[in-house]
């Protein structure tokens, strides 16, 4: 294969595995209903001992007004131990924090897990002396939405 067909199959290939995200959010598919997903995510988080602090469903908010909404769901979660730090160096964090996961059905049908990258938040808030901590929270969020995805 020719490097400029393969330079092709891979672009399309990305074009159709990628979801759109903003700068700075990781996107994960799943192979779970929104809802399933969720909870998968919150039985992972509250057994590693995160605290839960709001579950948002976007979608009955929708359906509240008569709007139309695929199935989409917040997570807000966090460690005050690890969030406080962040907050420490810049209280500014403190508008990225607690940490979130966002679960929502595409049009097409596919779940995805959405979050904000760890060492985005840092760059983003100018918190330069916590990368040990950045790359435990980046590990933990992957690790998190991996489990709640197979």
């Amino acid at each position: 294969m020719s490097n400029r067909i393969m330079i092709i199959a891979i672009l399309l290939f990305l074009a159709t595995t990628s979801v759109q995200a903003a700068e700075g959010l990781i996107t994960l598919a799943s192979k779970h209903p929104v809802k399933e997903t969720v909870d998968r995510l919150e039985s992972a988080l509250t057994g590693a001992g995160f605290r839960i602090f709001a579950r948002v469903d976007h979608g009955a908010g929708a359906a509240s007004v008569d709007m139309a909404l695929p199935p989409t769901e917040l997570l807000i979660f966090g460690k005050p131990k690890a969030g406080t730090v962040l907050m420490q160096q810049n209280p500014t964090a403190g508008i990225d924090l607690p940490l979130k996961f966002l679960v929502w059905e595409s049009t097409e049908g596919g779940v995805s897990i959405g979050w904000n990258d760890a060492s985005w938040l840092v760059t983003r808030h100018g918190i330069s002396t916590t990368i040990p901590l950045v790359a435990n929270i980046s590990g933990a969020l992957r690790k998190f939405a991996t489990a709640a995805a197979n």
